[in-house]
């Protein structure tokens, strides 16, 4: 098994195309093409987490947030990260993150496994990503209309929430004339022809584009394929946060004592009544206190995130309940959400959550 095969199965459920515009999701130290050997799986890469892939003799670390989020212009052992780069490499070891692209990945992201924890059903993404769908309907000749779906499904395209291979087809009859230097796969120079053809539409993800095109392009065979490109305004099932309900509605209070059992957290502060009753819950796994105003919007008791500052909760305690559920508590599932990625595909393939993982922040 390859290296890469453990970051496909991730990027499936995560692809790249989902992360924010400032992010650096991906492969970020090491070869892809290397046998595997295990994965290491946590949030931050540290000095201790790549001894620890050392000792074990994996070759792989898995991480939530990027080893590399600025370019490096030397590398030598003036800070952390260059020293975890410079063993990295020197052990053979390869590093890749999956960060906002795993926060808005729907139903599998960081803020529904943190939701599971926090007790909430019925959830849906809070705040959807828009603007990041096309379509895609080209005309194929009947016995070309298979081969050119294959091609459009490979490339990503006719994905719809649960469903893949999605398309819509309709039959119908394409004429044209093959001029002089043509070179028609059907029909003769000079001579009108009428060719059975199927309109084929599939949706896809915008940025995904250029290798839909050119996988239709591909499998076309016409020299001169006929096809619109539409810009769609439809919301991606996917996106940053999510809002669910609680099977049982609770008092504020009594509610963010079980959040705080049920995720690990050593203090967690909060503003607004808590003497409220809650049944509609918001959150997202890490920073998030810009969607606030989203989970008021939502008609969300309670909102919940790890970065809340003292002017978010002066600015808007009196609207909602708020809580810091803590940065790395609320993103702690990632090494779970990974485990379960690579073993359901890989079920004999050895994953470990590192051992040396902590919480950098301590409280007394």
């Amino acid at each position: 098994m390859k290296i890469g095969d453990i970051i496909s199965a991730i990027e499936e459920q995560a692809p790249l195309w989902l992360q924010e515009s400032w992010d650096n999701a991906g492969l970020q130290v090491g070869d892809p093409v290397c046998e595997a050997t295990g994965a290491l799986l946590c949030v931050d890469v540290t000095e201790a987490i790549v001894d620890e892939a050392v000792a074990r003799g994996v070759n792989l670390i898995v991480s939530h947030h990027p080893l590399l989020f600025k370019g490096l212009k030397r590398i030598t052992c003036a800070s952390a990260t260059e020293r975890i780069v410079i063993k990295a490499i020197k052990h053979g070891i390869t590093i890749y993150s999956a960060h906002t692209n795993i926060d808005s990945a729907a139903r599998v992201g960081v803020s529904w496994a943190t939701g599971r924890l926090a007790g909430l059903v019925n959830m849906r993404v809070l705040v959807p990503q828009e603007g990041g769908l096309m379509k895609l309907a080209v005309f194929v000749p009947v016995d070309y209309r298979d081969k050119v779906s294959e091609a459009l499904w490979a490339a990503g395209a006719g994905q719809m929430g649960n469903y893949d291979r999605c398309a819509y087809m309709v039959d119908g009859t394409g004429t044209y004339r093959p001029l002089d230097g043509a070179s028609p796969a059907i029909g003769t120079v000079g001579r009108s022809h009428n060719e059975p053809e199927t309109r084929v539409e599939v949706v896809f993800p915008a940025a995904l584009c250029g290798g839909v095109v050119r996988a239709m392009l591909a499998a076309h065979p016409y020299e001169e394929p006929a096809f619109d490109l539409l810009k769609l305004e439809n919301k991606v099932d996917a996106g940053l946060g999510v809002i669910g309900e609680l099977e049982v509605p609770l008092p504020g209070k009594d509610y963010l004592e079980s959040v705080k059992q049920s995720l690990g957290i050593g203090a967690l502060p909060y503003a607004g009544d808590a003497s409220r009753l809650v049944r509609k819950v918001a959150l997202c796994g890490g920073a998030g206190a810009e969607f606030i105003p989203a989970a008021i919007a939502a008609g969300a008791d309670v909102y919940m995130c790890g970065d809340l500052k003292y002017h978010d909760f002066t600015t808007y305690g009196d609207s909602i309940l708020l809580a810091n559920i803590g940065h790395y508590e609320s993103e702690q599932c990632t090494k779970g959400i990974f485990y379960e990625i690579i073993r359901k595909k890989f079920p004999n393939f050895a994953a470990y959550y590192a051992e040396q993982e902590k919480n950098p922040i301590s409280f007394l």
